[in-house]
């Protein structure tokens, strides 16, 4: 089932995901709707808060459904290590219409639980490095906007309340 995606400025995507304590049926369809969710909306990830279900939770898939092998599931993750600095251009489904450069590290090692409550870590570099970064932000009540420059976050919420003005967010 396809899920309704919220935008900021909703209260649940400021707030830190609780943590996941069940890994049953209910979880795994939660995990089922936001792939689903995330490939109807073009995306490459997504955090549960993102759905308004404020739980530690979220999904990546790089390949956007292409690449069955590509599809990650992070449950209360953290991020263990990091090194390097890169600086692209990031978007969010919870900001449809906002792209902008944010800096981030260009590798990442993070610790999450599977499905089924199994801890793993992985590594990821470049692209990868920066969707768990940015996923995980999400689960701790932290948004893309706010690693922006001053300027460029101040330019994104005008355009954000300018959107809001004509009914188009």
């Amino acid at each position: 089932m396809i899920l309704n995606i919220v935008k900021y400025p909703d209260p649940v995507l400021s707030r830190p995901g609780e943590p996941v304590t069940e890994f049953d049926a209910e979880l795994r369809k939660l995990i089922g709707d936001m792939f689903e969710t995330t490939y109807a909306s073009q995306g490459i990830g997504l955090a549960a808060p993102q759905v308004s279900v404020s739980k530690r939770l979220a999904v990546i898939d790089l390949s956007m459904g292409k690449e069955p092998k590509g599809k990650l599931v992070l449950i209360n993750p953290e991020i263990i290590s990091s090194e390097g600095k890169q600086y692209e251009e990031e978007g969010c489904l919870s900001f449809p219409e906002i792209r902008e450069k944010v800096v981030r590290a260009a590798k990442v090692r993070v610790r999450a639980q599977d499905e089924n409550g199994k801890w793993f870590e992985l590594d990821g570099s470049d692209l990868l490095a920066r969707c768990f970064q940015h996923e995980i932000d999400h689960v701790d009540g932290m948004l893309f906007i706010f690693r922006m420059s001053g300027l460029k976050r101040e330019l994104s919420l005008r355009k954000i309340r300018k959107m809001q003005r004509d009914g188009e967010w």
